[in-house]
């Protein structure tokens, strides 16, 4: 007796398969993040990563304004200060005339509301010992001490035309002090992206090529174990009691599992953040003619669309836009 169902029935052609996908991944789901650094003259290859630059304030705005027409929904921006300019507190990242917030005037004069101007929240590339906040004499960050610069640092991107804050470095109340002082300023609109489940990852050393990182060491003090997952519910459940308005788990593609969690626990949309260490891992095998690029690319961003996200930031994400329709 044959079966009466056959499921191969709905994968005969790519259009069937088109149809009846549980999961489609839009051009709307990707945010790009995008460097942008004061000591260059032109676009510098950031050597890890293929295709991914340190861009010049003229050269950003240019590559921020295609990959906004190209459909995605958002970018996110890091700064890159000349190295003359850090210090111990990072307060070239809080410096209204800082590489990052003259980046977010632009873009915001630029782009205006056509897309979600998001800003990294964080100290980490501005500091001169490469850490998320103050480092005490102790050698341990400062958790209370830092959240007073975070508070600075939201205000200043929201006031150069930041929609999004996106506090990043894992610090205890970091969404509550900076919703405070937001609010204090006036900036009721500006939401806070936050990232909730941060793991200590060794999948960030492209990263820290691209923003010319000072760390020594790691930051496994603040960020999450990759063994605890109960640990990230906490982190989300806070985060979301202090006022996140979207969170965030990072890596996103060894961390599907803590993507549906989140899914499953938040009430506000979830991100999961594709990083440079993925971006690098699929470039490098495809340049080696091991996996096919396209296919890695599109496969990657659905499984993590099908783990519950609902937005991702991947560096993949303009050229993605061609891809999904495949």
């Amino acid at each position: 007796m044959f079966p009466a169902h056959r499921p191969r029935r709905l994968r005969t052609t790519p259009a069937m398969r088109r149809l009846t996908a549980e999961v489609q991944v839009h051009a709307r789901d990707l945010v790009l993040p995008m460097f942008v650094a004061d000591e260059v003259s032109s676009p510098r290859p950031i050597s890890s990563m293929p295709g991914v630059y340190q861009h010049t304030l003229d050269s950003l705005r240019r590559a921020a304004a295609d990959a906004v027409a190209s459909g995605v929904g958002g970018i996110m921006i890091f700064g890159v200060p000349d190295p003359d300019d850090k210090d111990p507190q990072g307060r070239a990242g809080i410096d209204p005339e800082g590489v990052l917030n003259r980046a977010l005037r632009a873009l915001r004069c630029d782009l205006g509301d056509d897309t979600i101007i998001m800003a990294d929240t964080c100290l980490d590339e501005f500091t001169d010992h490469g850490h998320c906040g103050v480092v005490a004499e102790d050698g341990s960050v400062d958790n209370d001490a830092t959240l007073d610069l975070y508070q600075q640092m939201a205000v200043v991107q929201a006031e150069a035309g930041a929609h999004v804050v996106s506090p990043s470095g894992m610090m205890d109340g970091q969404v509550a002090a900076i919703r405070s002082a937001l609010d204090t300023h006036g900036k009721h609109s500006t939401a806070i992206l936050a990232y909730s489940a941060k793991y200590s990852s060794a999948l960030y050393g492209p990263f820290r090529e691209a923003v010319g990182s000072s760390l020594h060491g790691t930051r496994a003090s603040y960020q999450q174990d990759c063994s605890n997952a109960r640990e990230s519910r906490r982190e989300i459940s806070l985060d979301l009691e202090e006022g996140a308005d979207m969170v965030m788990v990072k890596p996103a593609m060894l961390y599907l599992d803590v993507v549906r969690e989140a899914a499953e626990l938040s009430d506000v949309p979830v991100a999961a953040y594709q990083v440079s260490g993925e971006y690098s891992m699929i470039s490098a095998a495809a340049e080696r003619g091991w996996i096919d690029r396209d296919r890695a690319i599109t496969e990657s961003l659905t499984s993590i669309k099908r783990a519950g996200a609902d937005f991702i930031l991947s560096y993949f994400a303009d050229v993605a836009i061609g891809l999904l329709d495949r």
